[in-house]
């Protein structure tokens, strides 16, 4: 049975920017039945379904909600988490550009669940277009009475706020984010205390990505156990898959949670480009390591990355490359963003990035040892310098992204250095004969210049 997309379902009706378009195709059903409803029993459906962050982190949002419950200050912030600055993801991007009013009815029947009385849309910077779409879509769900007193004769109060952030990756993780939009710079703060006990501007406050506040108008329609019914046992539910790099047909796919790595790109995303052979995939933005072809049987779900190597599923940004793609380059790239986005706060993270990127470079520029290889591996290691050694997990991620490369295209790496070595020895193409110069690697291969 074909899958029937749920969170794209108006992909095709661009009418529905309009709230009475978006209404007459069932919008705001939830929030009718929700407003209706205690929010111990949202909480609870929630819980049922197993929604699980789609953010990065895969925690479970009904656990997450059930927090707010005993929060006790006034008021209680809803703060949705719409900076979506990982390279290769563009899911909530693509989300409002297609079906605003989804958006906002997970928002607000979020925001009713937890008793937040105000909620705060943070965007990226850099999402102009989009930051004018929701802001019209605010503007008339105030008019329709959606948003503001009194919402639909229930009592239920609540205020919408769309923040603007300034181009910072490191807001996109939650608490740097509350910095952000209490004015501040953009600093991880330590935890505890937690968000849900001292969050925005010190009250209690629930924090959410667009896209898992999208699915929950859907749970509350049609129940938990039909969101079950789609994904897997522990990743349940629907996904949107962002596809970019050297494929046929980039873009945004919505599938079941779990469906295989090579299936996405080899039947929704017309293959690799120009008949090319894939050889490597990012499974969910730069930060959670990298696929080989071999790995391509991988489930894109929260279980599946992690048996492979990998940080975990993350945003499920997926980025092909091709066999003519040197993974040397795309690391020090990977790392180069990490040294430029650190926020500075830890030590490590700060100086270790940097610490990368300059061994990288020697690599490239042909003046790097061996001796680099295993050093930048020591660097990602537990015990090293930089994992679990700081305030967020930037670092942590800079990490893996060098440790899944290096371990899973060490020849590769191997071969950049003796490259270099070679040529700065014999020059380029020297021939011996007829042959090329031939470089035997361990044993594993040979590499001719």
């Amino acid at each position: 049975m074909a899958f029937e997309p749920i969170l794209t379902r108006n992909r095709n009706h661009p009418e529905v920017h309009q709230l009475d378009a978006y209404v007459k195709r069932g919008g705001y059903a939830s929030l009718k039945k929700a407003v209706s409803m205690a929010p111990e029993e949202i909480v609870a459906m929630v819980k049922a379904s197993g929604l699980r962050g789609r953010g990065g982190a895969g925690f479970s949002t009904g656990i997450k909600w059930s927090f707010m419950l005993k929060a006790s200050t006034d008021p209680i912030y809803m703060v949705v988490n719409f900076d979506e600055s990982e390279p290769g993801t563009f899911k909530d991007r693509y989300l409002a550009e297609i079906d605003p009013h989804q958006i906002l009815e997970g928002i607000i029947v979020g925001s009713y669940t937890t008793r937040a009385s105000v909620a705060y849309i943070f965007i990226r910077g850099e999402y102009p277009a989009q930051a004018r779409i929701l802001q019209e879509t605010i503007d008339q769900a105030y008019k329709a009475g959606y948003l503001g007193k009194n919402i639909l004769n229930s009592g239920y109060n609540l205020e919408c706020v769309l923040h603007r952030g300034a181009g910072a990756y490191i807001c996109g993780e939650e608490t740097s984010l509350l910095e952000a939009l209490e004015g501040k710079r953009g600093w991880p703060r330590i935890k505890p205390p937690f968000p849900a006990v001292q969050g925005a501007f010190g009250k209690s406050t629930i924090i959410n990505n667009v896209e898992t506040l999208c699915c929950v108008p859907h749970i509350i329609n049609n129940g938990p156990e039909w969101f079950v019914s789609i994904g897997t046992v522990h990743s349940p539910g629907p996904k949107l898959y962002g596809i970019s790099g050297q494929v046929n047909k980039p873009g945004i796919v919505e599938l079941p949670l779990g469906i295989p790595c090579r299936e996405l790109i080899e039947k929704y995303a017309g293959g690799v480009r120009n008949g090319r052979r894939c050889k490597a995939v990012i499974p969910g933005g730069v930060s959670m390591g990298v696929l080989t072809e071999k790995e391509l049987d991988c489930a894109l779900d929260f279980e599946g990355p992690p048996q492979y190597g990998c940080l975990g599923l993350g945003t499920g940004g997926v980025i092909v490359m091709d066999d003519t793609t040197c993974m040397v380059r795309v690391l020090r790239n990977i790392v180069r963003f990490f040294a430029n986005e650190s926020c500075g706060q830890c030590t490590p993270c700060r100086e270790g990035s940097v610490w990368m990127l300059k061994i990288l470079n020697r690599i490239l520029d042909g003046q790097g040892t061996l001796k680099d290889l295993d050093l930048l591996i020591e660097l990602t290691d537990t015990q090293g310098a930089l994992v679990g050694k700081t305030i967020c997990g930037l670092a942590d991620g800079t990490s893996w992204a060098v440790k899944t490369f290096i371990n899973k295209f060490r020849l590769e790496f191997e071969a950049q250095l003796l490259k270099k070595y070679m040529v700065s020895k014999y020059g380029p193409h020297q021939k011996r004969g007829n042959q090329s110069l031939c470089l035997s690697i361990h044993g594993k291969g040979n590499l001719y210049i």
